[in-house]
């Protein structure tokens, strides 16, 4: 579909991300019209990290390949093959806001606490086989560990020792499968989407999960929702970060959002009234 399109493509493999930073510091020699992530979230972040870092604005097109996809979600990314093809083939363009945590980048999610553990104790062939499902099943059985942890949050919008069960800075809407979780979540809006779980009694669990599937849980009591540009947070608990599915930074975190950062092939153009 390319080549009678008269285009080549290049294939190159990101199992280290070091040598994509390679690769990229090298393409500025020649002549490209645009970036191709094939995978799941956390392939994108690499390749949006190693952009980003090396100085590419080439648009990124998207081929969902991973285990839930959210980032391609949020966009209608279809996922046969010859729909994402006609996409890339494409010049419709998004901008989009990026996330940045620390010194890295995200473009759907980073999220801190019990959600990040479930999904970096799932084994692998087991997510590779069961996809999304595995995540639910794996959080299951860990809802019985669950315990709060103490959390500093400083921000234009809200500063506050919070008890919290865990937290997600959403960019896109969709993550770990879930297609509400930032219900309210903006693309290209210039803000993140804060939501974190505070500490409650059990038996309200099943509320909370009840609101949850149905994308109400940011009216939850137990559930602090706000939207901002920049915050800072701080603990002295050990906590598991996730960035776009990947493993993440140790605390503390200075998160901000860059607003339209990059462009990504789409369906429809900003311009056409799309969704987003």
């Amino acid at each position: 579909m390319f080549q009678n399109r008269r285009m080549l493509v290049i294939p190159v493999r990101t199992d280290d991300p070091g040598f994509l930073d390679t690769v990229f510091r090298e393409i500025q020699r020649y002549q490209f019209s645009k970036i191709i992530a094939a995978g799941g979230d956390g392939t994108i972040n690499v390749v949006v990290n190693a952009m980003l870092n090396n100085g590419i604005d080439l648009p990124l097109a998207i081929f969902p390949a991973g285990t839930a996809n959210d980032f391609a979600y949020y966009f209608d990314i279809p996922h046969d093959i010859e729909g994402m093809v006609e996409i890339a083939l494409g010049e419709n363009y998004t901008w989009t806001d990026v996330g940045k945590i620390n010194d890295r980048y995200f473009v759907n999610v980073a999220a801190m606490g019990f959600l990040v553990d479930v999904s970096q104790k799932t084994d692998p062939e087991m997510k590779n086989t069961l996809g999304v499902m595995s995540y639910y099943i794996k959080g299951l059985s860990e809802v019985p560990k669950l315990q709060p942890i103490p959390v500093k949050i400083e921000s234009a919008e809200h500063t506050a020792m919070e008890r919290m069960y865990f937290m997600l800075v959403m960019n896109g809407k969709s993550a770990g499968g879930f297609k509400r979780i930032g219900a309210h979540a903006e693309i290209n809006d210039g803000l993140l989407d804060v939501i974190l779980f505070r500490e409650m009694p059990v038996t309200e669990l099943p509320g909370l999960l009840f609101n949850f599937i149905q994308g109400q849980h940011t009216e939850n009591k137990n559930v602090l929702y706000f939207k901002t540009d920049r915050m800072r947070v701080e603990s002295d608990s050990k906590i598991g970060t996730d960035i776009d599915g990947e493993k993440g930074d140790d605390f503390p975190l200075e998160i901000q959002c860059l607003k339209k950062k990059i462009q990504i092939n789409t369906l429809r153009s900003e311009m056409e009234g799309a969704k987003w």
